[in-house]
């Protein structure tokens, strides 16, 4: 896993993504070059300004000028790419300077940012020797009332990352994804998703096994600089065939994998299966990335649960930071069914300089990323539905939830706050690095998208690591099923929150969701 980037339209194909960002992770590709999660990694700390001493007035600062004609400089690179993209088209790069990536980047932003006028005048790009630091720079200072950053979103990915995991669902590495506490000692760090097939799996990792050490170091107490970087080798390997042994615990039992690192095709849509209750046939599924796989995926657990009778969902997005937005309204539809027709999914309200889009609509028929396009989707038709949710769970996963509540249907979310992401991007390949940054802001049929703090669950429950996903005694579902048949939260639900909170240690491309062009 690495990290990367996109803006203005591209000619063949252009995505507009909502970012969801685990913040509690520090990830080295932020406007660095990589996205896999480090531990160790530590936080500037601001001076304390309160020493009497007078502060210097700076000096005045002359601004860049902002380049009118951006595009022009679009493709001229420092180190142009040569041979064909992932499509097998000839990339378009031509021998330019690093001065000719900066002004594309600050016209690019002037013109298409949300937020372009914050923008500090002190950017300047004589003070950057890379194009990742400075468009780290390109973004509003402002924070939130609550004192967060308002721009907390902003990153790049190399482009190739880019193309693989979205367009094929894959990534290199064991095949588990962790939950969290810290990246800094001490670290409590669980199996929370094992892949089907992966190397994770083949070994016996099981969600719910806890991370003692990686090569025989101590991962939950190092804080040795050394000892770190090698617990980040073996933890995020960047190429497939390198060989390293993770230290396990499972209940009183430590065990030693010996694992080998692989390309991994990642699995969006699990669990699928009908729960019978004395109330009816309940489907379930878990469903962890809206990319262009999840597509046939979902049309063919929607064809399984309604086939077997299911009359009601439990829709577990635990784990689902976003993905395409089509993806997403697809999803919503297959939810509702022919109730939304002529419905807006969601409307992106951009900046001042920027035409509106047409809306999105509730999709009836498949776009076409991996379904055969325009295939009838199949729908449940419900006006309730109940979604689990946690921290983790962003983006194109709350635009599903803000876009059914828009159209009146009733949505019950058991588990956590949602992350509170309501923006979105139209990522922007240059150079061989894909660029973020927040271009508008989804709103749903009623107009509402305000929910940069989240969503607030119905019913708060943990996640509970010690059941399967799926399993009708987990935690979430088993609370899920209970408000579904009492419309009352289980009494022991909050006793089980976390005392810690838990994150997803995971590359930004899992955390995004993405519009494709209207000129398809």
């Amino acid at each position: 896993m690495k990290s990367l980037s996109t803006s203005a339209l591209p000619t063949r194909f252009s995505r507009l993504f909502a970012c969801a960002f685990a913040t509690l992770v520090t990830l080295s590709g932020c406007g660095g070059g990589g996205g896999n999660p480090n531990i160790g990694a530590s936080t500037p700390v601001a001076s304390d300004p309160g020493t009497g001493t007078a502060t210097p007035t700076p000096p005045a600062v002359t601004p860049d000028p902002i380049p009118s004609d951006y595009m022009s400089y679009q493709n001229l690179c420092a180190a142009p790419r040569t041979g064909v993209d992932a499509e097998g088209y000839a990339f378009p790069d031509r021998q330019g300077t690093l001065q000719d990536e900066m002004k594309f980047l600050r016209g690019w932003t002037d013109a298409t940012y949300l937020w372009y006028k914050e923008i500090p005048a002190t950017v300047r790009m004589a003070d950057y020797t890379n194009t990742l630091d400075y468009f780290d720079a390109l973004k509003t200072p402002a924070l939130t009332a609550s004192g967060k950053p308002k721009d907390r979103f902003h990153f790049t990915y190399t482009t190739a990352e880019w193309d693989a995991l979205t367009n094929a669902s894959q990534d290199t590495g064991y095949g588990v994804t962790w939950s969290v506490n810290s990246t800094t000692a001490p670290r409590t760090w669980i199996a929370a998703i094992v892949e089907p097939g992966s190397p994770a799996a083949a070994a016996g990792i099981r969600r719910g096994d806890l991370l003692t050490a990686v090569d025989g170091i101590d991962f939950i107490n190092t804080t040795d600089k050394a000892q770190v970087a090698l617990l980040n080798d073996g933890l995020s390997p960047e190429t497939a065939g390198e060989r390293h042994t993770l230290t396990l615990r499972r209940g009183d039992n430590t065990m030693d994998v010996a694992l080998t690192s692989a390309v991994v095709t990642t699995t969006p849509v699990k669990n699928v299966k009908v729960i019978d209750t004395p109330t009816g046939k309940v489907g379930y599924l878990s469903f962890e990335d809206h990319n262009a796989v999840s597509e046939q995926q979902l049309v063919n657990a929607f064809t399984t649960l309604k086939n077997q009778g299911a009359a009601d969902l439990v829709l577990d997005m635990r784990y689902n930071g976003g993905g395409l937005l089509y993806v997403a309204s697809e999803l919503a539809y297959m939810i509702a069914g022919p109730a939304t027709a002529g419905k807006t999914f969601e409307r992106a309200v951009y900046n001042d300089k920027t035409a509106p889009d047409a809306p999105i609509p509730f999709r009836s028929t498949a776009y076409g990323f991996s379904a055969p396009r325009n295939l009838a989707l199949p729908y449940l038709g419900l006006k309730r539905v109940t979604v689990l949710t946690t921290p983790d769970t962003c983006s194109a996963s709350e635009a599903v939830i803000n876009g059914l509540r828009g159209v009146d249907v009733q949505v019950d979310l058991i588990g956590g706050q949602t992350c509170g992401k309501p923006y979105g991007f139209t990522p922007m390949d240059n150079c061989g690095t894909t660029y973020f940054t927040i271009q508008f802001q989804g709103a749903n049929a009623k107009g509402f998208g305000d929910f940069a703090d989240g969503f607030a669950p119905t019913c708060a429950v943990s996640d509970d690591m010690a059941h399967a996903l799926g399993d009708p005694a987990e935690g979430m579902l088993a609370a899920a099923l209970s408000y579904r048949a009492t419309n009352a939260c289980p009494a022991s639900s909050t006793a089980r929150a976390r005392g810690v909170p838990m994150h997803l240690a995971r590359s930004q491309l899992k955390e995004i969701a993405i519009y494709p062009s209207r000129t398809r």
